[in-house]
């Protein structure tokens, strides 16, 4: 038991065995002021526990006796490091018909499931208590390792710092760069926030609108030189826009497909977004985390996450409950029901229009674009259709076929499903839920596109790109009906 660790019980506790283990427990429980009886059959243990003004007494834990000792107590602790003498010693209270709490010490899983067996309430296999105390301070001290680490290249900014996020950031790029921007702050550097390509999706604009957070183009830098430190935060998704500089961070939880030779490096594929990565830096440093700050990296950790319903990890559920306090829950719900604009209830309407369904699948084409972020909220908005389970959104803009599609089938990667379909003669993207694809409009015919032909290309790729994709998922296209 470490310091620290409060027992909040009045119980009265009797200790069979102690050995060094045995006595850690013992000293802590009388420290709490716990009425404690040891039990042991060393003599000159015994003896040297009462002089320590223990309670203490001479037995062997195998006797039967050993019962009537403990009667009174409440909470039985089995500390010896004799395996089959803790066996004996359950055994005997459990015959006995006796309700007491019993805490028992094995010594590998084995004997820890026979103790079990045997009537105890709790098992306690020291090594593996050791092992996860030594993983715990292994990862508390590689964090504040790296939190030096990532203080000492942002001090070393002269001038201003820069921070990327990915090309149309989502709400886990975007959080994660206001959190690395406080962290700057924190270490009085100033940083700008910088995104490639556009912000096409409603919501993440109403996101940065309301919380107030700053996003520049980077197309519009005139004075590049002006950020003499360059981070790329949860940039590893970035299809399109790939970064011609020397980068000097690198913070993401998806491995890049680019080696930056970057001064700091913290890739985390093991975590569910970049947005928890911060948070667990936010803490390290001992900030006190803004309202904005806070309540971008909940969002962030949120929608990365499905709101926990997909690739959750204990470090997501701790991020999440440590920044609750701090988040405004009002801006959230602002946040997830922002309004839909004409251009993506026009892309919502031809999706639902033109659909066809298969089983549970659906696939629609939503026809000529302009917001292609429209095609993802269509597919999610489609997904809410009875006995839909996966759908996919396509339409035309700037002579490319783009594809968005969800699914909700815990059978199916829908990011494989697109790779499998498209990934030969476009690009395809994506995970167990969400994906998408670009497709150059000629693919399928090999005519150059130009206005004129423009929708008869349309028309010709169109049951390509969905008898395609209906095959991919394992069905066939063309006898399917709209799903009315």
């Amino acid at each position: 038991m470490s310091a620290g660790v409060t027992i909040s019980s009045t119980s009265d506790y009797a200790i069979l065995g102690c050995g060094s283990v045995g006595h850690v427990v013992a000293e802590e429980l009388v420290e709490q002021g716990k009425d404690v009886l040891i039990i042991d059959r060393d003599e000159g243990r015994v003896e040297a526990l009462r002089d320590q003004d223990l309670n203490a007494r001479t037995a062997d834990i195998r006797d039967e006796s050993i019962v009537d000792e403990i009667a009174d107590r409440e909470v039985v602790l089995i500390m010896s490091s004799d395996v089959e003498a803790n066996k004996a010693a359950v055994e005997q209270i459990r015959e006995d018909g006796d309700d007491q709490f019993i805490v028992v010490r094995a010594s590998d899983p084995v004997s820890g499931d026979e103790l079990s067996e045997l009537g105890a309430d709790v098992v306690i296999n020291p090594s593996s208590v050791i092992a996860d105390f030594a993983l715990r301070s292994l990862e508390s001290g590689e964090l504040e390792h790296k939190a030096r680490q990532l203080s000492d290249v942002i001090e070393e900014t002269r001038d201003r710092m820069a921070i990327l996020t990915h090309d149309n950031p989502d709400p886990d790029s975007i959080a994660s760069a206001t959190a690395l921007q406080a962290v700057a702050a924190h270490l009085d550097i100033e940083a700008d926030i910088f995104y490639m390509g556009d912000i096409g999706h409603q919501e993440n604009r109403a996101f940065a609108n309301l919380l107030g957070i700053e996003l520049n183009d980077w197309d519009e830098v005139e004075e590049v030189d002006q950020y003499d430190t360059i981070a790329l935060v949860d940039h590893a998704k970035s299809a399109e826009f790939q970064v011609d500089l020397d980068i000097d961070v690198l913070i993401d939880h998806y491995e890049p497909d680019v080696d930056y030779d970057a001064a700091f490096v913290d890739v985390r594929p093991n975590m569910s977004s970049t947005s928890t990565i911060m948070t667990k830096y936010i803490q390290e440093f001992d900030m006190n985390v803004g309202e904005e700050v806070a309540t971008a990296l909940l969002y962030g950790i949120r929608a990365e996450t499905l709101d926990f319903k997909r690739d959750t990890n204990p470090a997501d559920l701790t991020a999440a409950a440590y920044l609750y306090p701090f988040a405004n829950h009002d801006t959230l719900e602002q946040v997830e029901s922002p309004s839909m604009s004409p251009e993506t209830l026009d892309v919502l309407a031809e999706a639902i229009t033109s659909r066809e369904v298969q089983g549970s699948h659906l696939v629609s084409n939503a026809g000529f674009i302009r917001d292609r972020d429209a095609l993802t909220q269509a597919a999610q908005h489609l997904l809410n259709l009875v006995g839909i389970t996966t759908t996919g959104v396509f339409g035309i803009a700037d002579d490319t076929i783009y594809l968005a599609a969800r699914s909700k089938d815990i059978r199916m990667n829908i990011g494989k499903v697109l790779q499998d379909a498209y990934g030969e003669i476009g690009e395809a993207a994506g995970h167990s839920t969400q994906a998408s694809a670009e497709i150059p409009l000629g693919i399928f015919t090999g005519i150059e596109t130009n206005e004129e032909n423009r929708d008869t290309l349309l028309a010709l790729t169109e049951e390509a790109v969905k008898s395609k994709l209906f095959d991919a998922m394992g069905v066939e296209s063309g006898d399917g009906s709209n799903g009315g």
